[in-house]
């Protein structure tokens, strides 16, 4: 599915990324993610990852996190086992209780960040920077593309575990670009 719907590849011209840089292949997961299929595998998936690992909530930065916590959510309801979903805002909100975080996340609760594609990981950052203001304990982060371009490695500076289902040498083999 990420292959057929969320990848695409071009020498010329690059695409240009969200940090400026250009690239010949691009990730756009929201056809998968955002999929009902998708959303099933992937909520698979992510529970399958957290299994025994005592996180009892799960979310990252709006939007590319809010359909993988959603996903596992489910799941993970159906499976006996909850795991909440909750978002983090880039900003807080300007009303109301002017909170950064959205969902029945508590402090102190051990959470996993989860985002769709990591790059340069500055929107995994932002969403453990939220978290940890919001005193939720970041036990890992979990990603469906690593893009293998340094994110994983500055997403460690802050995190002590840092997993992808898929990353970019995975896709390209079986793009036949390895």
């Amino acid at each position: 599915m990420i292959l057929e719907r969320a990848f695409q590849y071009r020498d010329n011209p690059p695409f240009t990324l969200a940090s400026g840089k250009t690239s010949p292949y691009y990730f756009n997961c929201k056809p998968v993610t955002f999929d009902p299929e998708g959303m099933n595998l992937i909520g698979q998936i992510l529970f399958t990852m957290l299994e025994g690992s005592g996180v009892t909530a799960a979310g990252g930065l709006t939007l590319g996190a809010d359909p993988l916590a959603n996903a596992l959510a489910v799941i993970s309801y159906q499976r006996g086992r909850p795991v909440k979903a909750f978002t983090v805002r880039k900003e807080s909100k300007e009303h109301g209780t002017k909170s950064r975080i959205e969902g029945a996340v508590k402090p102190g609760e051990k959470v996993a960040i989860l985002d769709d594609v990591i790059t340069t990981g500055g929107s995994t950052i932002a969403a453990i920077e939220g978290a940890r203001a919001g005193g939720l304990v970041v036990d890992r982060v979990i990603a469906l593309i690593d893009r293998e371009e340094g994110g994983r490695e500055n997403i460690l500076k802050l995190a002590d575990r840092v997993d992808a289902v898929f990353n970019r040498t995975d896709i390209m083999a079986l793009y036949g670009k390895d």
